[in-house]
């Protein structure tokens, strides 16, 4: 297993749609393999593929919530239903995310508070998570990477400006940046 470079804001892979995982062959199970190493490192809690360079349709996930209770996977070809999202501004301290293409940065952004995503496991059994919450918000987020949209082209007008002056700072938003975890000195 190895920590793969993290593709940063503006690096073309992360702007595409990713294509379906036609076969489950040793490769994809090497790059889950990777993704995951890649994702406790950085660390994250979701981690597509199209981040690591892959355009492909599939994510790992991991999260845990205060009662210790660890939930964990990958899904692969996945499909998102949610439920309609509630009406009004978010709140920043209950409905702010970062991203590990958008490293060291948070944004409030609303999500649907419930969603069903389905596709299959490594194994390519059906798969059915049906999630609330934070694990709701995760699915969302990596789903939206599968589409080629970052959660920053989903800010608001004020924060979307913002965005876009931190990454003329950083020299971010053209093809080519990245971040490896454990070597350069970048968190989302």
């Amino acid at each position: 297993m190895a920590v793969l470079p993290i593709r940063i804001m503006g690096d073309p892979v992360l702007h595409a749609v990713a294509a379906p995982v036609a076969e489950i062959t040793d490769e994809v199970r090497t790059l889950v393999a990777d993704m995951f190493e890649t994702m406790d490192a950085a660390p994250g809690v979701g981690l597509a593929a199209p981040q690591v360079g892959v355009g492909l349709r599939l994510y790992t996930y991991s999260y845990q919530d205060d009662d210790g209770a660890p939930w964990r996977g990958v899904i692969v070809n996945p499909e998102l239903w949610m439920r309609p999202l509630d009406p009004g501004a978010p709140d920043p301290d209950d409905e702010s995310e970062g991203c590990l293409s958008f490293p060291g940065e948070r944004f409030p952004l609303r999500r649907s508070e419930e969603v069903l995503v389905t596709g299959s496991d490594l194994e390519g059994e059906r798969v059915e998570i049906r999630v609330s919450g934070w694990r709701a918000r995760i699915m969302q987020h990596e789903f939206d990477h599968l589409d080629g949209i970052l959660y920053i082209d989903r800010l608001s007008d004020a924060d979307w400006k913002t965005v876009q002056r931190i990454s003329r700072k950083r020299g971010w938003g053209r093809p080519g940046q990245s971040w490896t975890p454990g070597v350069d000195d970048l968190e989302a």
